[in-house]
């Protein structure tokens, strides 16, 4: 029983080191881990090193995580009505339209890293001149979006727009916070935040 345990733990790795953008040298080092597994077939035992076990038992999370990191990405908008932000408020979207993996909570618009990895963030907002929103991962900015309200006369609105790819790690978080006084936000979704995994 526990020797089919080993061939369907052998077929098993090698269908995922097939699977997904993995190289033959992978492959290869997940066979030569199980070739380490010592078993005595005629007493029907199974040895197993320590070592080989640890690194099977982390080679085992490591898949598991590369599948389950693609499906972290997350859309969110202004939908209910505008927002008039005062320094160091932080912007909370209250339409979710799409939350893959959970990251981004709603109540306080943060949203907290699960895996590490490559990620893109995206903002835009609708806004009166004189806004300042700076995309902060923990304490520090990452991009900022500014409108001058010099040259403007009355409250013309303007759509500012940013790009962030940043290296996160799991526990850090990401949000858009307003920098200075009187920061209006238009809502009726022409305003959101959005974030994806990438690698």
């Amino acid at each position: 029983m526990l020797l089919n345990l080993l061939l369907a733990l052998s077929f098993s790795l090698r269908g995922a080191a097939y699977a997904g953008n993995k190289s033959k040298t992978d492959t290869g080092t997940k066979v030569g881990l199980l070739k380490s597994l010592i078993y005595d077939n005629a007493k029907a035992t199974v040895t197993l090193d320590s070592s080989a076990l640890k690194q099977l038992i982390q080679l085992s999370s490591d898949n598991y995580s590369s599948i389950t990191v693609r499906r972290i990405s997350f859309s969110v908008s202004l939908r209910s009505k505008e927002l008039k932000l005062g320094a160091g408020q932080t912007v909370k979207y209250d339409e979710v339209l799409t939350n893959e993996g959970n990251g981004y909570d709603d109540r306080t618009g943060v949203f907290t890293c699960p895996v590490a990895g490559t990620y893109m963030f995206v903002v835009d907002s609708l806004s009166q001149p004189g806004i300042w929103l700076h995309m902060k991962v923990n304490k520090n900015a990452v991009g900022k979006l500014h409108v001058s309200s010099s040259g403007y006369n009355g409250n013309p609105l303007i759509q500012i727009s940013r790009t962030v790819i940043v290296r996160l790690k799991p526990g850090d978080h990401v949000k858009i916070e307003n920098a200075s006084n009187n920061g209006v936000i238009y809502h009726d979704i022409f305003s959101g935040f959005t974030g994806t995994f990438l690698n």
